[in-house]
């Protein structure tokens, strides 16, 4: 499956599962960090990129894609699956969307500066690479 058929059914299922994935987001979510618009604004992003000719590279953190960080100040990387919570597996890299750091990630960038925000404080890290992952998402 080729990634826009993968973001095109990815888009059919939130829109099957949206008042759930809406009260999963509200449930996990701290209210101070609630975004009213969270789910809308994935969509309307995931949408413009399915329209846009350009298929390659994936601009931003979308669910489906590998996301590779650089800890700022050292040369160590980390790899994160974002995906939808059926398929969330931390052991194995694979966060769902509405995980904290999943939320923190999702519609970045290459080159983005992020604070992430961890129960042992504040992370600093930069988006370094974004690839597609959903093919290997969707065997586990």
């Amino acid at each position: 499956m080729s990634h826009k058929e993968y973001f095109v059914e990815q888009l059919r299922t939130i829109d099957t599962n949206f008042q759930e994935l809406k009260n999963l987001y509200l449930s996990s979510t701290p209210l101070k960090e609630r975004n009213p618009h969270f789910l809308s604004s994935y969509i309307n992003e995931l949408e413009s990129f399915l329209k846009d000719e350009v298929a390659e590279p994936i601009p931003m953190v979308f669910i489906g894609t590998k996301v590779t960080v650089v800890f700022d100040g050292e040369d160590e990387t980390e790899d994160y699956f974002v995906c939808l919570p059926k398929h969330s597996d931390p052991d194995a890299g694979c966060i769902s969307f509405l995980s904290p750091v999943g939320r923190q990630l999702l519609l970045r960038k290459i080159g983005d500066k992020v604070l992430l925000q961890t129960p042992a404080g504040g992370l600093p890290i930069t988006i370094q690479n974004i690839t597609f992952a959903g093919n290997l998402l969707l065997q586990q």
